[in-house]
């Protein structure tokens, strides 16, 4: 059980937080996400029966992972199926040549990439709906 004089010095130190404009350390968002979101590359969609390619991209050590979420105004439901090709190493996808399928928020397409990793991004339509698509990549 928390005494109250712990309870008080833990209200008063939120307060005087909230006061100088600073949000607790747990509202506060993750630093890494920022800078890896922050450098994303955005790119265009436009609807056609086979898979495009976007890249050759070379990964960095602002993200561990290749990341993707769509930037669309449309009506609901519009998703984008995407995985990475590792271009030095295989032509297939990654995640046992699988595609993800992915919406407006940020979504991981392939985990734990070295630095300096070529890939390309592999992208199809999930449907007819995914006419003309924005999106971003951070990497």
């Amino acid at each position: 059980m928390i005494s109250t004089r712990a309870f008080a010095s833990a209200l008063f130190t939120t307060a005087a937080l909230l006061t100088a404009g600073v949000a607790p350390a747990s509202a506060q968002p993750s630093a890494a996400a920022t800078s890896c979101y922050s450098g994303a590359k955005t790119l265009t969609y436009h609807y056609q029966a086979a898979a495009k390619e976007y890249g050759t991209y070379t990964t960095t050590s602002r993200c561990n992972d290749i990341n993707m979420r769509l930037l669309t105004d449309g009506p609901q439901g519009i998703y984008l199926d995407a995985c990475v090709v590792f271009v030095d190493h295989t032509s297939k996808c990654n995640n046992d040549d699988a595609y993800t399928t992915h919406g407006t928020e940020w979504a991981t397409v392939a985990t734990d990439v070295k630095d300096g990793t070529h890939f390309v991004l592999r992208v199809h339509a999930y449907d007819i709906d995914a006419q003309n698509v924005t999106f971003q990549i951070a990497y």
